[in-house]
Order: C-alpha cells, then structure tokens, then sequence
C-alpha cells in the first residue's frame, strides 16, 4: 500500500502514476484541509516561455506534459503562447527572445484580430497549450475513484508519498513560500482564443481564456510566507497590466480571486525528495502542471522496483 498524502496536482499526478502500475494506493486529505495552490493555477503547459527564467531542467520536465494530460482526460487547447511587450518595453521582448526557444515572430494581430493595430509584433510559441486546471484535477479525482482509489482523510496506512507542498515545511528545511495572487474576470467584450504574457519589467501577467468570455489574470511571485485575500496592489496591477492588452478588460467583471503560497526549492527545480522515512514530491513553484507528469512517472518507476510486493496486494 502507498499513502498520498495530498489531493493537489502533484497528490493526483503521482497517484495516478502508481495505480497505472498496479500498485496499490490511496490518497489522503485531512479534514479541513486548505485547497490545494494548484487549483488558481493559470493551466498553462508552456514549457519554452518557462525557459525564460526557468532551468532547461524544467523546460524538459514539461515538454511531454500536454500530451499527458490529454491522455488523461483534460481539456488540453493547443493553440499556442502570445508574448507582448508595450512598445516602450521592446527591449523585455527581444531579451525573451534571446533566452528562450521554440517561438516565431509574428504580427499579433494576425493570430489573434481584437489586438490588431496595439502591438506591432510578437513572439508566437505555437507548440504550446493550455487548459482549466481546476477541471483537469476533478477528472484525475474521478478516474482515481474509478480505479477503486480511495480518497479518506487519514490515517496513512501505507508507505507515505508526501505531496502536501509548502505544509511539508517542516519536513524539507530549504522549502520556501513564494505567493502568487490571480484574478477570474468576465470580460464579454474581449476575444481572446490562447494564453497571452505581457512583459513588463515590475509586473508582468499572463491571461488564459476559459471560455465564454471568462478569463485567468496572473500572476504575482512575492517572497513571502504572508496567507490571506488578494492584496489591492497585486489587484491593482494584474488589471492594469490587463488593459495594456486590451482596453476592454477595463469593463469586465471580477468574478473571483484567489492567493496562495507555492512551494520552492533554492533552485525552483521540482524534485523528489527522499526523507525521515518519507518520499517527498515537492518544490513545484510555479511549474506544477508542467513537471508534476514528469515527476510522478519517475516516481512509478522507482516505485514500481521498490515496492514489488506491493503490486496488486
């Protein structure tokens, strides 16, 4: 038997992993458990924009995750990434260019008609996609259950896999906090069809469609261990960023918000950790969906070896 401990997309990813390998699990969530961070992620699987900051470790993680969350029943819209910059910000433009691959220049306009005639180019990474990350998890869930997998809120009765993010702090002293804080907007007025970034040298932001004229703003990354609502700054400069890239956000309604903490390592490389007797699946900063496939198929194979007595008891 092996133990989840957590229900969020690193929790669902490494369950899912195992039980395709026949082992046996069960995932637990305490009672009042916080909702998982990864449910106000913006979903995007864009493992090149990534490059831009990230190590080419995490470009590699993700550069499998769309297909894998296709095969596991997500939404999975593959119509590419659109990076901007305000024309006084070119310069953050042709600097993304230079570290990051996998894109083309294109006219804006072209590919996406509302924003004809307000930037003069961009950078279009067609390879990429994007998805409803709150509906990708419910169908893992849901498939889980299928599979006889059963969610309980404790004890562990098994070899305890630790998926439970920045509250396993505890357990992994170089873990650290980064808040991200997003806003969910009604914006009938804007037609948008793919992930849009704006690069801005203080505050960038990336928005997502989600259908039916509603749209993910994202995201801030403050160093802070700080819970709680929104703050009117971040709120302030998502919108702003927002009508930078299309005046009509100006009149779209702000049908949710939300912040929480990511878990980070020093290097904001996802790892797998090994410690006081647990396996600790971790470190996910702002790459869940993009390495928590990765991470947990590695995890099946070591596990998958470890743990052969465990397959089908």
């Amino acid at each position: 038997m092996i133990s989840v401990l957590g229900g969020g997309v690193a929790g669902l990813c490494a369950a899912t992993a195992l039980a395709e390998r026949g082992l046996t699990v069960e995932v637990i969530v305490p009672e009042g458990a916080p909702a998982p961070v990864s449910l106000l992620a913006g979903g995007m699987l864009a493992p090149f924009c990534e490059g831009e900051a990230a190590p080419a470790a995490v470009v590699k993680m993700g550069l499998s995750a769309a297909d894998w969350w296709e095969a596991h029943g997500a939404r999975v819209v593959r119509r590419g990434t659109l990076v901007l910059a305000p024309a006084r910000d070119a310069a953050e433009l042709d600097r993304f260019a230079r570290l990051t691959q996998g894109h083309e220049w294109v006219d804006p306009g072209a590919l996406e008609p509302d924003l004809a005639g307000r930037f003069a180019r961009g950078l279009f990474f067609g390879d990429e996609a994007h998805m409803d990350p709150c509906a990708a998890l419910a169908t893992l869930r849901r498939r889980l259950e299928a599979r006889g997998v059963r969610f309980h809120a404790g004890p562990a009765r098994g070899r305890i896999v630790d998926c439970t993010g920045w509250a396993a702090a505890a357990h992994l002293p170089d873990l650290r906090p980064v808040r991200g804080e997003m806003l969910m907007l009604h914006a009938p007025g804007v037609a948008l069809s793919r992930t849009v970034r704006l690069l801005h040298p203080r505050f960038a932001c990336y928005i997502v469609p989600r259908g039916d004229g509603h749209y993910m703003i994202g995201a801030t990354m403050v160093e802070s261990a700080r819970l709680g609502p929104v703050t009117a700054r971040a709120v302030m400069e998502l919108l702003s960023a927002a009508w930078t890239v299309h005046p009509g956000f100006a009149e779209a309604e702000i049908t949710a918000t939300g912040a929480g903490l990511r878990p980070a390592f020093p290097d904001n490389i996802p790892a797998i950790r090994r410690t006081g007797g647990r396996i600790h699946v971790n470190g996910m900063y702002r790459h869940g969906f993009l390495a928590a496939p990765h991470l947990a198929m590695r995890l099946a194979d070591q596990l998958q070896e470890e743990c052969k007595p465990c397959v089908s008891s």
